[in-house]
């Protein structure tokens, strides 16, 4: 099972694995199909944070390049899919926050934790919305936190929009433009891992700034 799901992953994120699957079993509309529904999946879908959302964008732009794909039809699909996912979270959130905010505190929640998300969202939301479209996992759960804190549905879905549509056209239309040059071909799956480190390392420069400022302040009190 765990085996078949890592060839699928694979799949979706090698060119020419993925234009067999649209040419041979998934052709037509059942390929835009298949890969609006991934997309709607790793955005709004709570299980579905290990699906792959920026080497996926990527590899579909290649695939489209190759002419297997008409590029604007997928893109809009996928940009309907990507607010589609990120609403759904966000609704999911909201019905849920009530629930959450009331329970008692506990060894692993802690409503004073919950309290500063609620003040975070309130100051910084927007651009939290944004920048979580470029960071896998944060992707998954951003819109469904946004809910959680109550933050304002027009404010969430001005900057939900904006994110969604930066997000899925600069993906897709790099593979689109960079597919086709022969070095990043010869290379596609070190181009990936590459891709999918950019994601995250803005999460790991804020994880190393937040535990050395957490070893300065100490010091400073001394």
């Amino acid at each position: 099972m765990i085996h078949a799901l890592i060839e699928f992953l694979r799949t979706l994120t090698t060119p020419e694995r993925l234009i067999q699957l649209l040419s041979t079993v998934m052709t037509g509309w059942m390929g835009y199909a298949l890969l609006t529904g991934i997309v709607f999946a790793e955005t709004g879908l709570l299980v579905g944070f290990f699906l792959p959302g920026d080497s996926l964008l990527f590899t579909i732009g290649v695939v489209a390049g190759a002419g297997q794909l008409n590029i604007t039809l997928i893109i809009v699909l996928l940009i309907c899919a990507s607010m589609l996912g990120d609403w759904s979270g966000y609704l999911i959130g909201r019905r849920t926050g009530p629930a959450v905010f009331n329970r008692p505190d506990s060894r692993f929640f802690k409503r004073e934790h919950l309290q500063r998300t609620q003040e975070f969202y309130n100051k910084h939301g927007g651009k939290t919305i944004i920048y979580a479209k470029f960071v896998p996992i944060v992707r998954t759960f951003a819109p469904f936190i946004a809910g959680v804190a109550q933050m304002p549905y027009s404010r969430f879905l001005a900057f939900d929009i904006f994110g969604g549509i930066g997000w899925v056209t600069s993906m897709t239309l790099a593979g689109y433009f960079l597919g086709g040059v022969p070095v990043i071909r010869a290379n596609f799956e070190k181009v990936v891992v590459l891709i999918v480190l950019m994601s995250v390392l803005p999460i790991l420069l804020q994880a190393a700034r937040s535990r050395f400022q957490g070893k300065v302040q100490p010091q400073a009190g001394d």
